[in-house]
C-alpha cells in the first residue's frame, strides 16, 4: 500500500480539531512560503474559464532559465512520475528512495535508467557532481540548495512546486525534457488541462517572487537549531542537507505525538522501520513540537 505524510484533515476529524490546530511536520513543506491562499483568493474568477497555461508555463521558465519550449506544467510531481514512466517504463531505482518511481515503472532492474530524487528521499542528502541519473526528482532541491536545478540539460528533471510554495491542496510541478521534441511527446500524454487555473494564477506571481536563497537558508538555520533541542533529549537524530531531520528508533513517539496534535511520519514504507522524518518548521512551530515532544517522552515514562 502507498503511504505519504500530510493526512491532516483526516487526523483533524479523529481528534475533534479544526484542521489549523494539527501541527503538520509529517510532509516536508516549506515552513517560510508566501501565503499562496490570498493568490487563490485573488484568482478566483478565473475558475470559470478553462485553464490557459501560456503565462504560467513562461514565468516558471524565466524563473528557471531554460527554453520554454522544454518546459512542462504538472499536476504536481506525482503526475509527472507517472506520465513520464508510462514513457520510459523501465528503471532502475537504488532504495531507499521516494515510492512513486517504483509504483509507476512496469520494470525496475539494476543497470536501467537510474531514476533518483536530488537531495534523496528520505535520507535528505544532495547527490555529488559526479552522481548520474536519467530522471532528477528535484523536489527539494531548492529549499536544500536554493537554486531550482542542479542544471543537467540531458536529463530528464522533475519537481514539484507543492513544496517549494507549500500548497499541496493546489497540486502544481513541473518538468524539464531534455529536448524540445521530448517535451512535446511528453506533453501529448498529459490530460487535457491538467494544471487548473488557479495552479497557473499561483506560478504566474510566484515563479519570479521565490526567494529561494533566503528560503534555503532560513532552513538551513530552523534544521540546525531542531537537531540540537532533539539531540539535547537523547534521541538518535540524523542531520540531512533537506527540510527535514530523521529519528531513529522513534516508531514509539508517533502516536503520543498524535494524541498532542503534532504528525510526524514513520518510515516503514521506505524501508526505515522504526525511523521517524520530521519537517523542519518555523521556530514557533518547532517550540510547539518540542513541548509535544516532551510530553510525550514524559507520558511514556510513566
Amino acid at each position: 500500500m502507498h503511504h505519504h505524510g500530510g493526512r491532516v484533515v483526516a487526523a483533524a476529524a479523529e481528534l475533534g480539531c479544526a484542521v489549523d490546530e494539527v501541527l503538520d511536520l509529517s510532509a516536508s513543506l516549506n515552513p517560510f512560503a508566501p501565503d499562496v491562499g490570498a493568490i487563490v483568493q485573488r484568482a478566483a474568477r478565473r475558475s470559470v474559464a478553462y485553464p490557459d497555461d501560456t503565462a504560467a508555463v513562461a514565468a516558471m521558465a524565466t524563473a528557471l532559465g531554460e527554453p520554454v519550449e522544454r518546459v512542462v506544467l504538472t499536476n504536481g510531481a506525482s503526475e509527472a512520475i507517472a506520465v513520464l514512466a508510462g514513457m520510459h517504463p523501465i528503471g532502475d531505482v537504488a532504495e531507499p528512495e521516494f515510492s512513486q518511481y517504483r509504483r509507476h515503472l512496469s520494470d525496475v532492474r539494476p543497470g536501467a535508467p537510474r531514476w533518483r530524487s536530488n537531495p534523496s528521499a528520505p535520507l535528505g542528502r544532495l547527490a555529488s557532481d559526479e552522481d548520474q541519473a536519467f530522471v532528477w526528482d528535484e523536489s527539494f532541491h531548492a529549499l536544500a540548495t536554493g537554486r531550482w536545478s542542479r542544471g543537467e540539460s540531458a536529463t530528464w528533471r522533475i519537481a514539484s512546486l507543492t513544496k517549494t510554495w507549500r500548497c499541496p491542496g493546489v497540486r502544481i510541478g513541473y518538468v524539464i525534457a531534455p529536448t524540445p521534441d521530448d517535451a512535446r511527446h511528453f506533453r501529448t500524454r498529459l490530460p487535457e488541462w491538467s494544471v487548473s487555473a488557479l495552479a497557473c494564477a499561483v506560478v504566474e506571481q510566484l515563479a519570479a517572487e521565490s526567494r529561494l536563497t533566503e528560503w534555503a537558508e532560513l532552513i538551513a538555520s530552523a534544521r540546525a537549531r531542531l537537531v540540537a533541542e532533539l539531540a539535547h533529549r537523547g534521541l538518535a537524530v540524523r542531520d540531512t542537507d533537506a527540510n527535514w531531520v530523521l529519528i531513529d528508533d522513534a516508531a514509539w513517539l508517533v502516536e503520543p505525538l498524535y494524541r498532542r496534535r503534532v504528525l510526524v511520519r514513520e518510515l516503514t514504507d521506505y524501508g526505515l522501520p522504526g525511523t521517524v522524518r520530521v519537517a523542519v518548521a518555523t521556530d514557533d512551530d518547532t517550540d510547539r513540537l518540542l513541548s509535544a515532544l516532551d510530553g510525550a517522552v514524559s507520558s511514556c515514562a510513566r
